[in-house]
Order: C-alpha cells, then structure tokens, then sequence
C-alpha cells in the first residue's frame, strides 16, 4: 500500500475507532488540544494526577507528554505514565516545550528520555537543537533556528533514542534514523495562535494509535493539521477567526481529501 492509500486508511481508522489519547500537557493549550482531537474524530482525555494515569493508560490507545508548563508533580506524573504505556505496548509521544530555555525544562526532558521508551519527539528547531545538545537560545517557546539547521544532529538524536524525531518549522521534517520526510504542508499562519504546535503533536498521538509505523504517523498528524491549515486561511480574518475555522476544517477533511492533498517528498531513505 502506498503512502497516499495508507493516510486514507489512517484517517478513515481514527474517526472509526475513535482513540482515546491520553494528554499530559500545559494548561495553556490543553482545551485547544482536546478540540483538535475531538474534530479528527478521536477522545482526549487530560488527566494528570499521580493517582491515575496509570489507569487511564490501561484504556488509552496513546500518551502524548508535553512539557509547556512544567512542575515536579507532572513530571513524576509523565514517567509512570510513560513507563506504564511502555508495558502495555501503547505509543509515547514527546512534545519538549521550551527546551532549552531554563535547566528545569533541560532536567525534565532527560528525565524523561531516560526512564521513557518514547516513540516520537516532536518540536521546533530550538527545542530539538537543545535535545541534540546545540548551544542556542530558546525565547519562551519560540524557535530562533530554522529546521533545516539541525538535521544532522537530528538524525543523530533520532538514532540515539531509538524514535522518530519531527522538527518543525515552514517545511517540517521527519526523521527516523536513515530516513527523512519532508511534510510541505502547512501556512504561517500557524505560527500566530497559541498551542498550535501542541495540538499537532496530539493529532501525531492520534495517528500513532492507528498507524503501526511511527514514521508516518508523524507524516500524517503534520500533513492534516497542516493541510486544515491551509483550508482555514482561505477564509480567516486573523489569528482568532483562524483557530476557530481550523477546528471546523479539521473536522470537515475526509480521509480522500486527505490523501489527495498530502504534501510530502522523501528525501533521505536507506531502506
């Protein structure tokens, strides 16, 4: 099956099985998360307390960890999480939220990586350059690099951790050890409403729970979201009429749609 067919299918099996993915995340884009998923057609649930996530994670299908506002309790939280999605073989996804910008956010994210068989890492050129260890500067949660700028060491961290590794930017990519896609899809308007590189992060989540390989599972949650993207800018007035017409066009793509309008090209693959 080509990657055109497999995105149709993957869309097709979260709006049938509906997937719970299970967020542990900031309180900044938590309900913009949740939307997003629920118009893909898959449950979110925003549960954080030491005291069940590990019993969510026996009904969810995905766990995706996001680092936006980060304390000691979430952090105890997100590795037994992580740690119990592991054993029941549930997919982990990792959103690094602003590292780089303080060594709090540095200790959590190895904190993380190191108890942690995560599946994706997903973040901006900063965020990944402080994972691969890349002396640069983090604003909040803002990239100063551009994706292209750290694809090298990328790849490295991907073959390190074992994960696909997305770096976000106006053309994101996914790397998997010796493979990388480029997802074109996407406009900067994007780039001008708060969680929206968190709410990708989600939809990747989704996609995982549906879609065995990882690799495209990234490719997918980049593609849609950034092809709903595309859809909402046509009628937006700015950046509040466009996070609310990115819901509804999130919601209103079918899985043809979809797969007809994937922007993708393979750049690097020894398989």
């Amino acid at each position: 099956m080509d990657i055109r067919l497999k995105a149709e299918k993957a869309l097709q099996n979260i709006k049938k099985a509906n997937p719970l993915v299970h967020n542990i995340t900031n309180y900044v884009a938590a309900n913009f998360q949740a939307n997003a998923l629920l118009a893909i057609g898959a449950s979110p649930v925003m549960a954080h307390s030491e005291d069940e996530v590990e019993d969510i994670e026996s009904i969810a299908d995905a766990l995706v960890l996001n680092i936006g506002t980060p304390s000691k309790s979430a952090l105890s939280s997100m590795i037994r999480a992580g740690i119990k999605a592991k054993e029941l073989g549930k997919p982990v996804i990792l959103d690094p939220v602003g590292a780089g910008a303080t060594k709090f956010r540095d200790r959590v994210v190895k904190e993380i990586l190191t108890h942690v068989s995560v599946d994706i890492v997903r973040g901006n050129a900063s965020e990944i350059a402080a994972l691969c260890g890349i002396a640069g500067k983090t604003k909040g949660v803002d990239a100063s690099l551009f994706a292209a700028d750290v694809i090298d060491e990328a790849t490295d961290f991907s073959k390190k951790v074992k994960a696909v590794v997305v770096v976000s930017g106006p053309v994101d990519y996914v790397i998997a050890q010796d493979t990388m896609i480029e997802c074109q899809n996407g406009v900067p308007m994007l780039g001008k409403i708060t969680g929206s590189g968190c709410a990708v992060t989600s939809i990747i989540g989704a996609f995982a729970a549906v879609e065995e390989d990882k690799t495209l599972a990234a490719l997918f949650g980049l593609g849609l979201f950034g092809f709903a993207g595309e859809r909402a800018s046509k009628n937006s007035n700015g950046p509040g009429s466009f996070a609310s017409l990115l819901i509804d066009e999130l919601y209103k793509v079918t899985p043809l749609e979809f797969s007809k309008n994937l922007k993708f090209k393979i750049k690097r693959s020894e398989s």
